[in-house]
């Protein structure tokens, strides 16, 4: 099978995933993005094998041990997949690095599933739609099958294969450089080479956390506290507030002078408790905060909790790693005694 007759294959492939999606809204198989994954694993098994014996060489497993980049490799194709509840076809995608490619892959392709608005699947050439790359904790391109954004290799001037192939050191200096053009008044210091090889990136040029309207701000905080429970450490831990600092600023662009208060019930009252309720400030900071951090623990994109948490979490266990680490890492209360009461009732840990 050449190249034109497995990007057909992909057209029939995504056609039948929209059908899908549009016709089996309440199937359990779109509730999450492995659930997705699995799905176009199995069409992509169906309609490969439909093709006998054209379709040899490219054969699905159903049943893949292990994380590969990408998701399902079809011989010398193979297809990444992403999937989100929102309307949009933006997302994060795979690390920079590339450290799980399957090397008998030689052409990539992304299949995006989209429930949000219409539900819709669609593909593109994987070099096509890297629109950005932003980085935290670990450098990953962002996506974009809008189709309305030029290339990340074309603006750095670097076709994909070319650059997946190089050392992680010297995918660097295109990264730096494609930043600095982005933003060329030069406030962006944590891009300037060193020895730590640290360096952020931010699609948007930074806003101040003051300047949001309280609904963003409530969302924001309840990525950050979700993402980062180190933060409930006690006071005197330094750093403590580090990694919610740097994923406001690095994923949503925001600089938040005073990161404490995002942890403190002041912010976030719409409920007021008596000064002298003898309840911390933290502890009624997240009562407050519990039903924005469950909503936030379905739809954030899965390749955050891997980068903040550093492993794979299912989408309806993501509040009890939580708590567990929240209980370890909190001073002079335990937040599974507090929060998320029902939760834990229904998971059978209270």
């Amino acid at each position: 099978m050449d190249q034109a007759r497995f990007e057909r294959l992909l057209d029939d492939v995504a056609a039948q995933l929209t059908e899908d999606m549009r016709t089996q809204p309440k199937s359990e198989w779109f509730s999450a993005a492995l659930s997705y994954e699995q799905h176009v694993r199995e069409r992509l098994y169906e309609a490969i094998n439909a093709l006998g014996a054209d379709g040899a060489g490219h054969e699905v497993d159903l049943h893949p041990s292990g994380q590969t980049f990408p998701d399902v490799p079809c011989g010398e194709f193979g297809v990444e997949v992403k999937f989100t509840k929102s309307d949009t076809w933006v997302s994060i995608a795979n690390s920079v690095r590339e450290s799980q490619r399957a090397e008998s892959v030689r052409i990539v392709y992304l299949m995006f599933g989209k429930m949000g608005g219409m539900p819709e699947s669609r593909w593109m050439k994987y070099e096509d739609c890297v629109v950005h790359v932003r980085t935290s904790h670990e450098p990953r391109f962002q996506v974009d099958l809008s189709g309305d954004k030029e290339s990340l290799f074309n603006v750095m001037g670097i076709d994909y294969d070319s650059f997946r192939k190089l050392d992680i050191m010297d995918k660097m200096p295109y990264i730096r450089a494609y930043a600095r053009q982005k933003h060329p008044d030069g406030h962006l210091w944590w891009l300037e080479d060193s020895e730590t090889h640290e360096e952020h990136s931010t699609e948007i040029d930074p806003v101040l956390y003051t300047s949001l309207d309280d609904e963003t701000k409530t969302r924001y905080r309840a990525e950050a506290t979700l993402l980062c429970p180190k933060a409930l450490q006690g006071s005197r831990v330094a750093g403590k507030y580090n990694d919610a600092l740097l994923f406001l600023l690095t994923y949503h662009g925001v600089i938040c002078h005073q990161i404490r208060d995002l942890f403190t019930a002041g912010s976030v009252a719409k409920v007021q408790f008596s000064d002298h309720s003898g309840i911390p400030q933290m502890q009624k900071a997240l009562v407050l905060l519990q039903d924005e951090m469950m909503k936030v623990a379905y739809e954030l994109d899965p390749a955050l909790f891997e980068e903040y948490w550093g492993e794979v979490v299912p989408e309806d266990d993501r509040i009890a790693w939580w708590l567990a680490k929240a209980d370890e890492y909190a001073s002079g209360w335990v937040p599974s005694d507090v929060l998320f009461i029902g939760y834990q009732k229904r998971k059978g840990l209270k």
